[in-house]
């Protein structure tokens, strides 16, 4: 797909938000005024950012990046962010650790080469930092006063901890049911944390009528009335995935998918960089990965079917129990244009994987990163996946916000202070 352009003198912005200039329906492809908006005026389609984005030399748009900064804002010039944007308080999260994955590789029989981008190295431990640094600008830009968000968890912490270093006042809505570590993160950066009975789509839909309350002007909702702004953030992911594997696509992506929002715009920063000639095109294949528990995508890929049914989530990996998850017929279209597919695992295939990733590679994943982990090995056994071709798999945050998962994990022995007492437990 060619990198959308502006199209006419109306599509000019009034806003800097940087090579962005309109926003475009992903059904009907009505644009209009970048705002913060959500829902096409024309179909009520979702929008998405579209850009007029650097033309000419690949090599220099290429060096002009990696002279950038050591996080998102290398990216800039791709982004809907002022050109100014590394000079702003912020938390500047990005450029986490892609790592090369020899032991699990051994271990799952992968020989092609595994590698795993490991995002609970961002500053609030979760991929989230990243999306929500772009709606921040967003909310600058449109003159917002409060940081709001319906959320699993990370969202909520991300937005909390962004609001403070931004100077934003900030109000994150959950469900009252979420991992006690996530809690406390969001909670401490002095923000107001409000607890809803009932699951994510219901604090989802409590949002979406808050929005068009008076209570809530001057509230900017990430995920809701930013959405489009905030979803670019995931495309870093692509981007520095290829850069950090030198300037080239992967074979295969194994994604974690909640909303689908994050697998929908990985492919969007693949096919930009394709586009601009920042790496060579060749095909590549993209999985997405969900628990069980609450897996309607891999149910309706299962299927054959293009409609994905709500579900009522069911499992441990928490920060994935959206039911009914907005950009699941765009995951499936993706899976099925690159040759992937839709996997699910069980709680306990998440805890399993999560152990073997912490053993083979001294990377300990939330329940998330053991749902991808999880679904590569289920993928590889079902023949699924190629061991031979090179993989990414996602880790999108840290282990120590879902302890609950791995409760049961302790001490190998209880022993005394005594040599005697080492020999006798059988360590020696």
């Amino acid at each position: 797909m060619a990198v959308q352009t502006v199209a006419s003198a109306a599509d000019t912005p009034t806003v800097d938000l940087g090579p962005a200039v309109a926003l475009s329906c992903r059904e009907c492809g009505a644009r209009s005024p970048l705002g913060p908006s959500f829902a096409c005026p024309e179909c009520f389609g979702p929008l998405e950012i579209a850009y007029d984005l650097p033309s000419g030399d690949p090599e220099a748009l290429r060096k002009q990046i990696e002279a950038g900064p050591t996080n998102i804002w290398r990216y800039a010039p791709l982004l809907p962010v002022p050109a100014d944007v590394a000079s702003l308080p912020g938390l500047n999260p990005g450029w986490t650790k892609l790592v090369r994955a020899d032991n699990l590789a051994a271990e799952l029989g992968v020989t092609g080469g595994l590698h795993i981008k490991d995002d609970s190295g961002n500053p609030t431990h979760s991929f989230k930092d990243r999306v929500v640094a772009i709606a921040v600008q967003a909310a600058r830009t449109f003159g917002f006063t409060t940081l709001s968000c319906s959320s699993t968890g990370n969202l909520a912490g991300a937005v909390g901890a962004a609001a403070a270093r931004a100077g934003f006042r900030s109000c994150v809505f959950i469900p009252h049911d979420l991992e006690a570590g996530k809690v406390v993160m969001a909670a401490v950066y002095g923000g107001e944390l409000v607890a809803i009975e009932g699951s994510y789509d219901d604090v989802n839909r409590f949002c979406s009528e808050l929005i068009g309350d008076p209570v809530g002007e001057g509230w900017g909702f990430v995920n809701v009335n930013l959405r489009p702004y905030y979803a670019e953030g995931s495309k870093t992911l692509a981007y520095e995935i290829c850069e950090q594997l030198g300037w080239r696509l992967p074979d295969q992506i194994v994604i974690p998918v909640a909303s689908g929002s994050q697998l929908t715009k990985i492919d969007k920063g693949l096919k930009e960089l394709i586009a601009l000639g920042l790496v060579e095109e060749k095909p590549y294949r993209i999985f997405a990965a969900q628990a069980t528990g609450c897996s309607p995508v891999a149910a309706a890929y299962k299927a054959g079917h293009d409609v994905v049914r709500p579900v009522k989530p069911d499992t441990i990996a928490k920060s994935l129990a959206i039911g009914n998850p907005a950009d699941g017929p765009y995951v499936l279209d993706i899976a099925r244009r690159t040759g992937g597919a839709v996997e699910d695992v069980s709680d306990a295939e998440v805890v399993d994987a999560i152990k073997l990733l912490a053993r083979t590679e001294g990377i300990f994943a939330e329940t998330a990163g053991g749902v991808t982990v999880g679904v590569l090995r289920k993928l590889l056994e079902k023949g699924l996946l190629d061991p031979a071709a090179e993989t990414v798999v996602l880790n999108t945050g840290d282990g120590l916000k879902t302890l609950d998962a791995v409760a049961g994990t302790g001490p190998t022995a209880t022993i005394r202070p005594t040599l005697a007492s080492f020999r006798e437990a059988g360590l020696a």
